[in-house]
This record gives structure tokens, C-alpha cells and sequence, in this order.
């Protein structure tokens, strides 16, 4: 079977997956779960067998497609197999697999299975379109497929059980399953509108959708876009407003802390494998368009896309880990750390164009990193879920040396926190130095050092969300479900299986850091500069070992924010209350950074509030106001200055046109008193 035969059914398998659930839901549970896991296994095969491609990149990209749309112009209907695409598969297929294994032992017993199981599989399907397809109008289906299928997963508990809201604790404010769900649609919903104007802009110019054209065509097109200043930078800003949606950052970002409404799998699903890594996806498929205007076309406008991604990253990353710092919800506290991690991804892909010797290095580490971020990350979500299952709270301060109860849950989210700070010699490791280097490497300092801080505070919100959940004394919680004859045990084989499949993953990867980075180097190298000729400058010489700076530094950072944490929370020889009471100045912070910098509570106030005031003051005031006018006024005035003109308007009538036609009377009668 050749390899784009393989990658269409790649792409297929969980389509089919979608229908044969529901078709075998008919016969038996058995068979349905079967099928729901049977199909995206298949996918996830499909997707290693494009893996071996990667070994050999001077045979990509291959291309396969048929028409779909013949109007004045050809859409096709096709996919892509290149370095980019093959990674994002082998990603979204394999951790999809596993983590729909967990749903099985996840959500057993629940009434609503057989819609939920179908909705995997069709989350999968439509991320696998969206990274696999040729063009960007299939690219476009599929992504908002993907926000789709999000809305139904977030808000899964559509009835909004108490027991399912999230938030608080008191004084804050709870939220429903509903509400947190219409939220990511709503929020990645604009991304998108907003985007498909870039797209479509891009169209204008190109005259085509397919990726590949796109790309070799770029020395027409570009320049042609250049001869009308700002339509490079307006285009620029367009097309990333629907990644810096879809990716959760600033200042989209909001929506994802609310995601964690869904249950468990679902956080992982959409935190780790999928829907967050579609706009670091978009953003590096974009990467040779941009970098071909600025560096080879020599078109400055350009330069923005690099711009603007690397400084949304850096301040997106520095901002979520903040909120991270204080949160008390698990997933939550989970959902900053991906939002963060996310925008170190930006980083890597903004400054592969904001130097020419940085192209394939910036790239290869902001993937990288989408790599080893899905592996951690799918791991952590999987063994939250475990534990909040157990100690039936989504708050850590209900938790409490939960270590001696669900010792393998334990050493698997341990393995993947260490893997989150970015210790040696875990993938983490590599791929966040990988972005540390592209940064100092491209000269941008700022941008690096903010960087470097953030590292500062991943170390301690890890530190101290592995401290409050396994170590440390037994909260209330465990205590009251003890007492209530309660049994806190291991998750069901198919649950902490899962998560010990993706810890060896964790390690395995570790292992083999330098030469998985490696060979996505030599797969880029080939693609970007072989096959699309994108020059590469050389860096030159340094006064100084670069890799050895950024290594201490990164050490150095974890260091600097993991002791504290583990004081705190592990070892507890200092008591972080009595520390955060004794300083006022740390009291401001906590409840700005718990205030989530109050930027939620300012789109709540003018997005949601402001509009439903805004359409109270049109129904109430401006409609009615109108009403009153053209009913009673305008008659009364006419019937005073002009006697002989009598008429009836049918303000109680559903005649619609003979209301209008007696408007236009109206307005002719005070025509005709104006120019008397």
C-alpha cells in the first residue's frame, strides 16, 4: 500500500468510526467500545507507517487529490504528506488512540457513552483532516469541525448537575458545563471568522487554496500584495487570529481554563493531542509563505507574522504560568500550564523567521516541543482525571497524600512534572531548551529572558501541584470519605494503563531526545531549504558556548522555583499561608493572579454584560422610543398642519405591507409639509 493511499485512510478510519459506534451501540456495549477504539487504532497504525517517511524526507512532500468544488475556480479535495504533516498525525493519532482506551474504564456506566464515544472519534477524524488535507479550504472544514465537536465535548454535562460546575471556591463564582462550553465556541468562533478573511485575502492574490502552489507560487503573489502598503500586515493579523484562538493565547486565552467543564479524557483530548496544537500547526504551515516575503522578496511587512507570534508567545507563556502559580483546581491548574507551554511553542515557530540562520532551528524546537508537550501533557490530564475520580474534589486542597493510595497514578504523573519543568534527561528538557537557544540565537533578549522567568514559574506551580495532591497530610476530603466507608484505590487497568503507556512514552522519548530532534531537523532542513529553497544564514561565531548557557540558565531557572515549591508543599518546613499573610506586597499579587490579571472579569463585563445592556437599551429605549414616534407623533403632527390629510395606521396589525405602505404616506405627507 503506497504511502498517500495509507494517509487517506488515516484520515478516514475515525469517520468510520463515528458510524460504526453508533451502529454497533445497537447490538451490544461491547461491540460499540470496540468499534470506538478499534477505528482510531487503525489511524494511529496508519500514522506510524507515515512515520517511517521521516527517515527519508528528500521523497517528500507527496500530493494526492481530487476535485471537490468546480466553480469559476478548482477546490480540491486532497492531502498533503510532508515533515509537518506526518508529525502532527503520528501525534493526534497515537495519543487519541490511548486516551479513547481510557474513556472505556473513564466513563463506564455513564448514560450518555454512545454520544460521547462518537464524538471522540469524530474529534479525531477532524483533526487529522485538518492536519493532513492539501488546501486551505479543507483545512478550514476541519478546523471548525474541530471547535464543534470542542463545544459538545466541553459541555457534555449539557444539564448543568451542580456536581459538574466548576470554579469557586467561595467566594468565586461556579460555572456550568453550558456555559463553558458556549465559551470556547463563541471565543474560537471569532479566531476563526476573523481568519478566514486572511484566507481569503490570500486567495485573491494567489488565485489558489493548495498549500503547495501557495508555496511555490509565494514569488509572485507576495510581491503583488506588497504593492498596496499594510495588506501584508492586515493579512498577517487576520490569518493568526484564528490560531491565537484556537492555540489559547493572549488574549484569547480565557476560554481554555473553562474547558476543563468536560470530563477528564475530554481535557486531554483537547489539552494535549488535538485542538490546541491545530494553531501551532497553522502557524508553522504558514512559516515558508512569510519567510519567503521577508528574506527572500526582501518585503519588510512580513517580518510582523515572525513578530507577532514570537511576542504573543513569550507574553502568553509568562501570563498563563502566573494564574498557574495560585490555582486550586487540578485541571485547571493543568489548563494554565498547557496555555503557557503552548506559547513557548510560539516562540520557537516566531523565531525561525526573525533570524535567517534561526529558520530550521526555531521551527524544529517549537515542534519538538508540540511533541513532547502532547506526551506529558495527555499524561497528566489522564492521571488528574484518576485522581479527582477517587477523591471525588476537582480541588488539589481536597487532595493530600494521595500517594499511598494510588501509588502507580503517583509515579506516572511524576514522571510526566518532571518532564513539564523541563528536568534532564526528559524530552521537556531538550525541546524547551531547543526554544531557549532559537531565542538567544536570534538576538532577541527580551524575549528570552521573559522566557527564562517563566521557566522560573513552571518549576514552582509543578512542584507544588505534585506537592498538594500526593504528598503531605490527608485533607478533610479523604478524611470524610473514609469515614463515610469510602475506598480511595488505583483507577481501573484501562485507566492508569493508559497513563503508564504514555509515561514510557515520556521516557522512551527522553532517551532518544537528541535524536528525535535530530532527525526533525534533517526533515525540515530537507523540506524548507532543499525542497521549497529557503536560504539559510549562517550564525557565525559566538564569544561564547550558546548551548551551554541556555543548559545552565534552564537548570539554574528549575532550581530557582522547584526548592521554595518543595519546601512548601512537599518537604512543608515553611508554611506558604503564614508566608503570603505576613506580606501585604505577596497578597496583591495572589489576588491579582487569582483574578486571572482580571482579564476574564473584563470581557465578562464588556463582551457579555455590555451586549446584553446594549440590547436592552435597543429593545427598550431606541425600538420603542421609534415606535412611539412614528405611531403617535409624527400622526399628530401631520393631522394638526395638514387637516385634510387623514389616514389610520394599523399599529395592532400583522400587514406588514400595509403598515409600510402607510409609513410611506407618512413620510410623503411631511415632504410635502417641509417644501409647502
Amino acid at each position: 500500500m503506497d504511502t498517500l493511499t495509507i494517509a487517506w485512510l488515516c484520515v478516514l478510519f475515525p469517520f468510520l468510526g463515528v458510524i460504526f459506534t453508533f451502529l454497533m451501540a445497537r447490538v451490544h456495549p461491547r461491540l460499540r467500545n470496540a468499534a470506538a477504539v478499534f477505528f482510531p487504532f487503525l489511524s494511529a497504525l496508519c500514522s506510524l507507517k507515515l512515520l517511517t517517511r521521516l527517515f527519508h524526507p528528500e521523497t517528500l512532500p507527496l500530493e494526492s487529490s481530487v476535485k471537490w468544488i468546480e466553480i469559476p475556480f478548482v477546490v480540491e479535495f486532497g492531502v498533503l504528506v510532508d515533515p509537518l504533516s506526518i508529525i502532527l498525525a503520528v501525534v493526534v493519532a497515537v495519543i487519541s488512540f490511548i486516551i479513547t482506551v481510557y474513556c472505556l474504564g473513564y466513563m463506564k456506566g455513564d448514560p450518555g457513552i454512545t454520544r460521547f464515544l462518537m464524538m471522540v472519534n469524530l474529534f479525531v477524524g477532524s483533526m487529522l483532516l485538518l492536519v493532513l488535507t492539501n488546501n486551505l479550504v479543507v483545512l478550514f472544514v476541519g478546523w471548525k469541525l474541530v471547535g464543534l465537536c470542542s463545544y459538545a465535548l466541553i459541555g457534555y454535562y449539557y444539564r448543568d448537575e451542580e456536581k459538574y460546575w466548576i470554579g469557586g471556591p467561595a467566594p468565586t463564582k461556579l460555572v456550568s458545563p453550558s456555559h463553558c462550553g458556549l465559551k470556547a465556541l463563541v471565543v474560537t468562533g471569532v479566531g476563526d471568522l476573523i481568519m478566514l478573511g486572511g484566507i481569503l485575502i490570500i486567495f485573491y492574490y494567489a488565485k489558489t487554496f493548495n498549500i503547495m502552489e501557495l508555496y511555490t507560487t509565494a514569488s509572485v503573489w507576495m510581491p503583488e500584495m506588497a504593492k498596496t502598503p499594510g495588506i501584508i500586515i492586515l493579512t498577517t493579523v487576520l490569518l493568526l487570529a484564528g490560531p491565537i484562538g484556537k492555540s489559547a493565547q493572549f488574549p484569547f486565552h480565557e476560554w481554555l481554563p473553562e474547558a476543563m467543564a468536560g470530563p477528564g479524557p475530554v481535557s486531554a483530548l483537547i489539552h494535549a493531542a488535538t485542538m490546541v496544537k491545530s494553531g501551532v500547526y497553522l502557524v508553522a504551515r504558514f512559516i515558508p509563505m512569510f519567510y519567503y516575503g521577508y528574506w527572500v522578496a526582501g518585503i519588510s511587512e512580513a517580518s510582523a507574522f515572525f513578530t507577532i507570534v514570537a511576542w504573543v508567545g513569550v507574553i502568553t507563556a509568562f501570563v498563563a504560568a502566573t494564574q498557574g502559580l495560585v490555582a486550586l483546581e487540578l485541571k485547571k491548574a493543568l489548563a494554565f500550564s498547557t496555555v503557557s507551554q503552548i506559547g513557548y511553542m510560539w516562540i520557537g515557530l516566531g523565531m525561525a523567521g526573525l533570524s535567517g540562520s534561526v529558520l530550521i532551528g526555531g521551527t524544529t524546537s517549537g515542534i519538538f516541543h508540540l511533541v513532547s508537550h502532547a506526551v506529558f501533557k495527555a499524561c497528566l490530564f489522564l492521571c488528574a482525571g484518576s485522581v479527582i475520580h477517587s477523591a471525588h474534589s476537582i480541588y488539589m486542597n481536597d487532595m493530600g497524600s494521595m500517594r499511598k493510595y494510588m501509588p502507580l497514578t503517583w509515579i506516572f504523573m511524576l514522571i510526566a512534572s518532571v518532564c513539564l519543568m523541563g528536568i534532564p534527561p526528559m524530552p521537556g528538557f531538550f525541546s524547551k531548551d531547543a526554544i531557549l537557544l532559537s531565542a538567544l540565537e536570534a538576538h532577541h533578549l527580551p524575549i528570552f529572558i521573559l522566557a527564562v522567568i517563566t521557566v522560573v514559574l513552571t518549576a514552582f506551580y509543578t512542584t507544588r501541584m505534585v506537592g498538594m495532591v500526593f504528598y503531605g497530610k490527608e485533607s478533610e476530603q479523604i478524611k470524610h470519605i473514609k469515614r463515610e466507608g469510602g475506598h480511595i484505590h488505583e483507577a481501573s487497568p484501562t485507566m492508569w494503563g493508559a497513563c503508564g503507556i504514555l509515561a514510557v512514552i515520556i521516557v522512551f522519548l527522553g532517551l532518544v531526545g537528541p535524536h528525535v530532534e535530530h532527525l526533525l531537523k534533517e526533515g525540515f532542513k530537507t523540506n524548507l531549504v532543499g525542497t521549497l529553497a529557503l536560504p539559510v544564514a549562517h550564525g557565525g561565531e559566538h564569544p561564547f558556548n550558546y548551548h551551554l548557557v541556555v543548559s545552565v540558565l534552564s537548570i539554574a531557572a528549575i532550581l530557582l522555583g522547584a526548592v521554595p515549591a518543595y519546601f512548601m508543599y512537599i518537604a512543608q518546613k515553611w508554611d506558604p499561608r503564614a508566608i503570603l499573610d505576613r506580606s501585604s506586597t505577596l497578597q496583591v499579587f495572589h489576588k491579582f493572579f487569582w483574578n486571572r490579571w482580571f482579564i476574564d472579569a473584563f470581557y465578562l463585563k464588556v463582551f457579555v454584560d455590555g451586549i446584553l445592556k446594549l440590547a436592552d437599551f435597543v429593545a427598550y429605549t431606541v425600538e420603542d422610543g421609534f415606535d412611539n414616534f412614528v405611531h403617535r407623533k409624527i400622526p399628530t403632527f401631520i393631522t394638526q398642519r395638514c387637516p385634510a390629510v387623514m389616514f389610520k395606521l394599523r399599529t395592532e396589525s400583522d400587514d406588514l405591507l400595509y403598515n409600510i405602505s402607510y409609513i410611506i404616506v407618512i413620510f410623503v405627507c411631511l415632504l410635502f409639509v417641509v417644501l409647502k
